[in-house]
């Protein structure tokens, strides 16, 4: 798996590109901002997008997301719990952001558990909520994609509406529990390990 990295946005959120690197096939996760920033990426490289892929709902991870799903014919999916926050923006805190705004339904609801395959990519759904609802990473060849569950050294904020500390601890638990020593590609901030955080973090001795 070929990952790009994108940064996007007031809030500095990342956008990532997967790629296969075989067939051409890219799945594009948190698209917050900055949509021809992003399409600029994928074009130069010839990718042809088969999924959006949501790691939760929130307005700085979703901004970008029907202007690349009308330009590639994309598929959007997030988890069941975030759903509503795609199409309120009061749920999506973009309201409480000065500027609120909402888009179009997801494509596809996920559960824990799913898996989404494109080209030789395939990607595990892990449901970690806390930071929202409908919080989940991606699993997949390696590689974390931790939205705004895990930062390096840090984690998502648990004060947001829809958020709880009780179940940020247990989905850290559960990262914690995984054995492999996944790359971990964060919502914000710099690229790190689970390894790293597990030894590191302090959160995630709770």
């Amino acid at each position: 798996m070929k990952v790009i990295p994108v940064m996007t946005g007031a809030l500095l959120e990342n956008v990532y590109i997967a790629t296969d690197g075989d067939s051409g096939t890219a799945i594009v996760i948190d698209p917050g901002d900055d949509a021809r920033k992003i399409e600029e990426q994928i074009d130069r490289l010839g990718l042809e997008v088969s999924y959006i892929l949501l790691t939760h709902g929130h307005a700085d991870h979703i901004g970008a997301v029907d202007e690349l799903r009308k330009r590639y014919h994309a598929k959007v999916a997030v988890h069941e719990k975030d759903a509503e926050m795609l199409t309120s923006g009061t749920a999506n805190l973009s309201s409480f952001m000065g500027r609120p705004f909402s888009i179009g339904p997801a494509d596809i609801l996920l559960k824990d558990g799913d898996t989404v395959n494109a080209g030789n990519l395939t990607l595990r759904v892990l449901h970690t909520p806390g930071h929202s609802q409908g919080s989940v990473c991606f699993l997949g060849n390696g590689v974390l994609f931790s939205g705004d569950t895990l930062f390096e050294g840090s984690i998502g904020r648990t004060d947001f509406p829809g958020s709880n500390m009780e179940e940020m601890r247990a989905s850290l638990q559960r990262l914690k529990e995984l054995a492999e020593d996944y790359d971990v590609y964060p919502g914000h901030g710099a690229l790190t390990t689970l390894g790293r955080e597990k030894a590191m973090n302090p959160y995630m001795g709770w």
